[in-house]
């Protein structure tokens, strides 16, 4: 049991006994009590008890205990009194030598320095690092990175792949039964698109020679052309818009400058706001459309293409259409394309050392989704509505459409086909969706038809992340406004860790000296480790700004410092002549005579419980930070604490130990991330 968990525990014993205690001997005033404490529910007892936390400072202890003042106004008591009576019904002489009250109530708790070392000698010899199986493991499916397939991958696809890779490592290593499908896009308009542009614009050479390049490049087209007639349709009320919304705004700020009252002003001035917020997203989206269309009047091929082609949009859907209704030329097409797109998503994967343990795509439900409304209907949940099909839902003002008047299907209806064919295949306990935030009305309609039809003993989550921002703040695009092309990007990522951690006059010093092919792997691991750990340092929700300069750097929290710090503990057991497992077999516990020791050693103690936060938010972050605190709290103890050069043999020993286990969490929390780690750097 994790350290943290035994404290817990004694914590919810003891809090228990102390209520009773307090009730019993008449202490509790219930006049201002607020509820019946002669007990409190195994529920309570352990929410009070998750109050346990590590100090931020380690002059007050290395726990924390903060139940006391919460339950002060439930007790009618004063929250040292509770604190007082909790400490004198705690039992945690195995673990803690002191056990304080501070303050109003804080309960401070310091674990001995014998528990300490025992406990990193039996992490060091334990295979899972001290962190325990599941109690109850569940059967958890993960749904990321889900990319089209017709179009390559780009800097967007780059958060749902790590974060859901991440999760399904950590949950494996927890004990967790974990089944990955990446739910590819292979079926949709963007195939659609490619089969018009293959059959109005298609190169058959260039398709034979170069075939991803080949429908890239139709893709691109048809995309233009689309955008550009979108543009010119919508220019016309995007320019009214802008107007109508200026004129609000003037309106409004006459009104804030005409006010007398203070409050009516205060109002006014947020009305004003609004209405220039509106007025900017009016602006932006006409700048957007106005540049649209003059990058393409200056291209006079690519114009004389867009005139040929004025109804195009509308062509690709019936391709799309003729696609889904089986017409032989376009099934073909589809046949021969997709294996070109998922060799090029592949190439992709196997370079981030990515693997999935099933790829069904749209296309593999296509067959289900008739019975899919069919079932919804029968159930009640589906109706006729102008033509289409959809399922109302009275906590949402839009229905979820599951069937459109054309005949075609969904989304919604190709995730409710995949819901209940994981439900019956795989046995779902608990299913996860990587997908970003602005799906998150789709998932919450979608969860709520999912209740409805039988899916109340399934976990349903939506793990939403932020957005991939450039210098801008913007959504990080190249500077023609396309996405950023993600295998691009581990390029350079690759050439700048060349730069940074295989720099010559560095790396000549070493014995021996780097050759080029040691060089290309450490760049190769440390440039894509930098674009896997820069996303999953920021907590999945927020957004961040893509700095490739700052994600190799050798300082700062980044995936570099930690392989750094790798690497030097690989050195010190080189220079030692020390192999892991041997230290494993050390008889005696480390001794933490040196600050720096034991705050180390508490460090490393730490490890599940990081895990355990990845798994309560499905936040890899957890998992970073923890990492980035080891690597920091090891290069002061490296500082402090010679190594192969302690004044005795014993101490050369014990602090190896430490040494040892710094390595393998470093190694084993990295391979949790997705990131490898490098002898030397």
């Amino acid at each position: 049991m994790l350290i943290l968990d035994r404290l817990r525990q004694s914590i919810a014993v003891a809090l228990d006994k102390a209520v009773k205690h307090l009730s019993d001997q008449g202490t509790v005033d219930s006049a201002s009590s607020t509820s019946d404490v002669s007990g409190l529910s195994q529920q309570d007892l352990e929410s009070y008890a998750a109050m346990v936390r590590p100090t931020a400072d380690p002059r007050f202890g290395d726990y924390q205990a903060n139940c006391a003042m919460p339950l002060a106004k439930i007790l009618g008591r004063p929250p040292r009194d509770i604190a007082t009576a909790l400490v004198d019904h705690l039992d945690v002489t195995d673990l803690c030598d002191d056990v304080q009250i501070a303050g109003p109530g804080f309960i401070n708790l310091r674990l001995k320095s014998q528990f300490l070392g025992d406990s990193i000698a039996a992490m060091l010899k334990d295979d899972r690092l001290g962190v325990p199986l599941a109690a109850l493991p569940r059967t958890v499916i993960i749904d990321y990175s889900s990319p089209n397939v017709a179009k390559p991958m780009h800097v967007g696809h780059i958060r749902s792949t790590v974060i859901g890779d991440a999760l399904a490592r950590t949950l494996r290593f927890l004990g967790h039964h974990v089944i990955t499908d990446n739910h590819l896009g292979d079926w949709g308009t963007q195939f659609g698109m490619v089969i018009y542009g293959f059959k109005h614009f298609g190169d058959e050479t260039a398709l034979q020679s170069s075939p991803v390049e080949e429908l890239s490049r139709l893709y691109r087209l048809v995309n233009r052309i689309i955008e550009y007639n979108a543009a010119k349709s919508e220019i016309e009320s995007a320019r009214i818009a802008v107007n109508d919304a200026t004129r609000m705004v003037d309106v409004a700020l006459q009104a804030v400058t005409d006010a007398k009252e203070p409050k009516e002003k205060k109002s006014l001035e947020k009305s004003h706001a609004s209405a220039s917020k509106k007025q900017a997203a009016a602006i932006e989206k006409l700048d957007k459309l106005e540049s649209t269309i003059a990058n393409s009047v200056e291209d006079t091929g690519f114009m004389q293409l867009a005139s040929q082609h004025p109804g195009i949009a509308d062509a690709v859907l019936n391709e799309t259409a003729k696609l889904h209704e089986g017409d032989a030329e376009n099934l073909a097409l589809w046949k021969r394309f997709l294996p070109y797109c998922r060799d090029e998503i592949d190439r992709v994967y196997q370079r981030l050392n990515v693997s999935f343990d099933h790829t069904l795509g749209e296309s593999f439900y296509h067959e289900m989704l008739g019975k899919v409304v069919d079932d919804l209907r029968a159930a009640g949940l589906a109706s006729d509505s102008e033509g289409a099909v959809c399922v109302f839902l009275p906590e949402f003002d839009a229905p979820m459409i599951v069937r459109k008047r054309d005949g075609a299907f969904l989304y919604a209806t190709t995730d409710l086909a995949t819901l209940f064919y994981r439900r019956d295949q795989f046995g779902a306990d608990e299913i996860l969706y990587v997908v970003d935030s602005r799906q998150s009305e789709h998932f919450d309609k979608l969860f709520a038809v999912a209740r409805r039809v039988g899916f109340e003993d399934i976990e349903l989550i939506h793990v939403n992340f932020g957005t991939v921002l450039g210098p801008d703040g913007r959504p990080f695009k190249t500077r023609s406004g396309s996405s950023v092309g993600l295998e691009s990007l581990l390029d350079e990522a690759v050439a700048r860790a060349m730069a940074v951690v295989c720099d010559p006059e560095r790396s000549v010093r070493l014995d021996p000296p780097m050759d080029e092919d040691e060089k290309r792997q450490i760049a190769s691991v440390v440039g894509h480790g930098a674009i896997k750990y820069a996303d999953l340092s920021h907590h999945r929700t927020s957004d961040y700004k893509f700095d490739l300069q700052k994600m190799v750097s050798m300082d700062g929290n980044t995936s570099a410092y930690i392989q750094y710090a790798y690497a030097r503990v690989s050195g010190i057991m080189q220079k030692g002549g020390v192999e892991l497992e041997a230290i494993a077999s050390f008889g005696n516990a480390p001794r933490l005579d040196d600050p720096s020791e034991r705050a180390l050693a508490m460090t490393l103690l730490k490890f599940g419980e990081s895990l355990m936060q990845v798994r309560a938010e499905y936040a890899p972050n957890f998992l970073v930070d923890y990492l980035y605190e080891t690597a920091r709290a090891y290069a002061v103890f490296n500082e402090n604490c010679p190594v192969l050069k302690a004044h005795d043999d014993q101490t050369t020993q014990s602090r190896l130990a430490l040494v040892a286990l710094t390595a393998r969490v470093l190694r084993q929390g990295l391979d949790l991330l997705g990131i490898q780690v490098v002898a030397r750097m």
